[in-house]
């Protein structure tokens, strides 16, 4: 029998290749039949020779094989036995993080004799739901504005999002999670990407911030992903910028701003290029793109490239 879990979503493509050792282990308590290979420097012989060998305990076996797309040999050597793998009692699991092209033989053998699971990104409601459970987890509770701005602000990323969540379970201990809790404690990102775009569109250079957005729509962050960070960059020199003008002391403005003091450095820099009526304008302009969007008045990516040249 082969079982083979792969895809880009390599958090919960782990986390099923755990959950499927842990099951083994509490059926075949010895231990001794599990086996993991690093199928990128193995010899197909010595894993056949392990797959082969009748166990003295009569235990089925549970035999793990990582990086096997990197060994082009051993792939072919499995090619040329495939069957009696698919056919054997003991368990092959293999598992994949790197991308496979979709053209590969044994990727296509596997899928046709295995019980595979292809691990995609998790997006919009799927993601939203697996963030909730893990918070449920916990037994803590989030504002779905709060969920909003943390899918936002981290993305598809996994591996991350468990380090944030965990980051404010304890932060909150026990309490709601609300959307000030995300800005204060989450960095988004492409924070430091956004600061370059704003920082380009201070300095009026318009085609640069269009390039650098357009990067972003590139590598697949999309245009309302964008416009929140923009939103989220705009508010908070927005309200560092209004301190400002109070001659709020900079010591000050990290206590009354409630926000991070990297975000607090990073702004107050950026806050000196525009006068207070000018982020007015730009927030408001920022809330009018987002509600076209919204509404389907306006291509999302067309909108951006307006906003930024209105800017």
């Amino acid at each position: 029998m082969i079982i083979f879990l792969y895809g880009k979503d390599t958090y919960r493509s782990r986390r099923k290749l755990n959950e499927i050792v842990e099951h083994y282990k509490k059926i075949h308590k010895s231990g001794l039949n599990l086996r993991y290979f690093d199928a990128g420097n193995l010899n197909f012989q010595d894993f056949k020779s392990e797959v082969e060998t009748i166990s003295m305990f009569r235990e089925k076996k549970l035999v793990v094989l990582k990086d096997v797309f990197s060994n082009k040999d051993f792939q072919e050597e499995f090619l040329k036995q495939g069957e009696k793998f698919v056919n054997s009692d003991n368990i092959i699991l293999i598992y994949e993080k790197k991308e496979i092209d979709k053209n590969n033989s044994f990727l296509k053998f596997l899928k046709k004799n295995s019980k595979f699971q292809e691990f995609k990104p998790l997006e919009g409601q799927k993601l939203k739901n697996w963030v909730k459970k893990e918070f449920e987890k916990y037994q803590v509770e989030a504002d779905p504005e709060a969920l909003d701005n943390l899918i936002n602000f981290v993305g598809s990323s996994l591996w991350q999002m468990e380090s944030e969540i965990k980051k404010l379970v304890n932060y909150k201990n026990d309490r709601k999670i609300k959307k000030e809790d995300i800005e204060l404690l989450v960095r988004p990102k492409i924070e430091t990407d956004i600061f370059k775009t704003i920082d380009a569109i201070s300095e009026k250079k318009k085609s640069r911030a269009l390039f650098l957005l357009h990067q972003h729509l590139e590598k697949g962050d999309t245009p309302l992903y964008l416009l929140a960070m923009i939103n989220f960059q705009f508010r908070n020199l927005l309200k560092i910028k209004d301190l400002i003008e109070k001659n709020t002391p900079y010591y000050k403005i990290i206590n009354e701003s409630n926000l991070h003091p990297f975000v607090v450095k990073k702004n107050y820099q950026l806050a000196q290029k525009f006068s207070l009526w000018q982020l007015k304008q730009i927030y408001q302009k920022i809330f009018e793109t987002d509600l076209k969007i919204k509404t389907g008045k306006l291509n999302p990516e067309l909108a951006l490239d307006l906003l930024i040249t209105a800017i």
